[in-house]
């Protein structure tokens, strides 16, 4: 049992013992820094069940803590707040029970089922970008962290590799491509796949302005224009599997996969299951005529089926048009089944997917609960707000579309050049330096975004988010780096048990304070599915240390016992940070 709750059931205890009253919960907060104490019982509350004077009312229930818990050292009353001393007893046993502890704060035993956290979810008609890597990193942090807080969870991504928007590349490359592949242009496939996509649209619209200019009107021309028809065939023959235009199609997605893997790879990030719309597209078609039996679904005149969720403050959706073939939603409620049959103990389901999208899951989810599955009340749109930048700050491919390969790059680069003017790589070979910068660069990216609510839209500067000061990966980093060179020079086996009767400086115990709060961060970050409760807590960790490193002599102390536990306690620090990071996918570097 935590302090909080231990001390929550003392405190009913007394208010029962003192005033004959059951008092149904307690308010915490931290102690103001202006007064003495760790933690404050607020008062004010109390009166709806306990009348009289909250002055009076916190002293004698401060009284009775201090005589009938040990850990309570001393109480004060400052008008209706009871601030709470707790003994530095208490600090130093809870320090000595964690400090040899691997990945404090993660629960090590998952609990019963399974969740599964969808997330990248591409084309394969061009390369991953910005938006990509907001949903890549969103989601990979989301399911480490639901691992880290008890869950057993699959991650998993459906890759969006048919229609017509495949068709255009495919078109384009066949009329324009003249046999040109990824290793005799020595373009990544995803590059050179969206270069035909890009080919197609320039094709399209020149078609456009002729047949405009010869006097035809525009709202026909985008719906007829040679070359959409075209793709639109080739659309109807792959439909058929026509066997021409399916290998063609599987060649060019092979490119488009094996350029992902190097993105994916380059950021960090990984899956458990990959889904492909062509083998889910058909899906779904058979719960609805299920549905339609029990009454969930109707049939319009037309033949088309829909469910009416105006009771629910919704409207009417389509699930099947009136030929019979599946629209998204039916695709998105036969997959959701397709991945429960094929990980039978999925409980629930994670999908991250951009603010555009709320309106559509909110029917999914709504239509899977009416269908009667009880994994549907478990269902959650991770969904996040848009990510821009400063204009001119970032190379674009297409004008408009900010590449996740350049982008990375990029951050690579302004690592470089900002560690350089820094001047703080001395001594380094050229391959230490290369990787620092990766980790550095690509710790500021996922950083700058992470710590952010997803529900928030992001203006991203990659040069403030390499800045060595203030809410930056690099300055946490930086901090990691500094305890590691504490620990090198220290020279000595910290593992030795601590004396408990030891007196604490007041920096040493707001950090271990800081530390008691790791576990239940975890825990918080995983009920929000908000990584940047993990990303704010570390920030918060670190000023703490950098506090405490100022004002506490650690290498310098000459008293051998105190000594011993700063660098212990310093040495915590730096794998909570690293435990901390691990789930926010950022790596930490000994040295910087």
């Amino acid at each position: 049992m935590s302090l909080q709750n231990d001390l929550t059931q003392k405190v009913i205890e007394a208010v029962k013992q003192l005033y004959q009253v059951d008092l149904p919960a307690v308010e915490f907060q931290p102690t103001r820094k202006d007064f003495e104490g760790d933690i404050t019982v607020v008062v004010f509350p109390m009166l709806r069940f306990v009348k009289g004077n909250p002055v009076q009312i916190g002293t004698q229930i401060g009284e009775y803590l201090q005589q009938h818990v040990e850990e309570v050292a001393k109480c004060n009353v400052v008008q209706g707040f009871l601030n709470i001393v707790i003994a530095e007893s208490y600090y130093l046993n809870f320090f000595n029970s964690i400090k040899d502890e691997v990945d404090f704060g993660y629960v090590k035993t998952p609990s019963p089922g399974a969740t599964m956290v969808e997330y990248s979810s591409p084309n394969t008609n061009k390369p991953l970008h910005l938006g990509h890597i907001r949903n890549n990193l969103l989601g990979y942090s989301v399911a480490e962290i639901l691992k880290a807080s008890g869950k057993k969870v699959y991650k998993a991504q459906i890759i969006n590799d048919r229609g017509i928007h495949i068709c255009k590349s495919m078109l384009a490359w066949q009329k324009f491509g003249k046999g040109e592949t990824p290793e005799s242009s020595g373009m990544k496939g995803d590059h050179l796949v969206g270069k035909y996509y890009v080919a197609f649209d320039k094709a399209y619209k020149e078609q456009i302005a002729e047949l405009v200019a010869g006097g035809m009107p525009k709202e026909k021309v985008e719906k007829e224009a040679p070359i959409l028809l075209e793709a639109q065939e080739m659309l109807r023959k792959w439909e058929a599997g026509d066997s021409e235009v399916v290998s063609l199609w599987k060649t060019m997605n092979a490119w488009v996969y094996a350029g992902f893997d190097t993105t994916y790879k380059n950021l960090g990030v990984d899956f458990d299951k990959l889904y492909y719309e062509s083998d889910t597209y058909l899906l779904g078609r058979d719960v609805v005529k299920d549905g339609l039996e029990k009454g969930v679904f109707f049939k319009k005149e037309d033949g088309s089926v829909w469910i009416d969720l105006t009771e629910d403050g919704l409207d009417e959706k389509i699930v099947l048009r009136s030929d019979g073939t599946a629209v998204y939603m039916t695709q998105d409620i036969g997959t959701a089944l397709q991945r429960v049959t094929d990980f039978p103990d999925i409980k629930g389901m994670v999908y991250t997917v951009g603010n555009e999208q709320d309106y559509h899951f909110k029917v999914l989810f709504l239509i899977l609960k009416k269908l009667g599955y009880s994994w549907a009340e478990k269902l959650y749109h991770l969904s996040y707000g848009m990510v821009d930048l400063p204009s001119g700050k970032m190379k674009s491919r297409e004008g408009t579309v900010v590449d996740a390969d350049d982008l990375i790059q990029n951050m690579e680069e302004t690592a470089e050049t900002i560690s350089k003017e820094l001047g703080k790589l001395d001594g380094y070979s050229e391959e230490e330096k290369q990787k620092l910068y990766k980790t550095i660069g690509l710790g500021a990216l996922k950083y700058y975004i992470l710590k952010v609510d997803p529900k928030k839209r992001i203006l991203f500067n990659p040069e403030e988010s390499v800045d060595f000061q203030g809410n930056t990966g690099p300055f946490i980093q930086y901090t990691y780096a500094r305890i590691q060179s504490i620990l090198r020079k220290a020279g000595f086996d910290v593992s030795t048990a601590l004396d408990v009767t030891m007196e604490l400086h007041e920096k040493e115990k707001e950090l271990l304070k800081q530390i008691q709060l790791f576990p239940e961060t975890i825990q918080l970050a995983a009920e929000n599915y908000s990584p940047a409760l993990i990303a704010n807590y570390t920030y918060d960790l670190v000023k703490e240390f950098n506090s405490f490193y100022q004002q506490v002599s650690i290498l310098g102390e000459t008293d051998e016992q105190k000594k011993n536990f700063r660098v212990q306690l310093s040495k915590k620090v730096g794998e909570v940070i690293q435990s901390a990071f691990r789930l926010l996918g950022i790596e930490v570097p000994e040295r910087m």
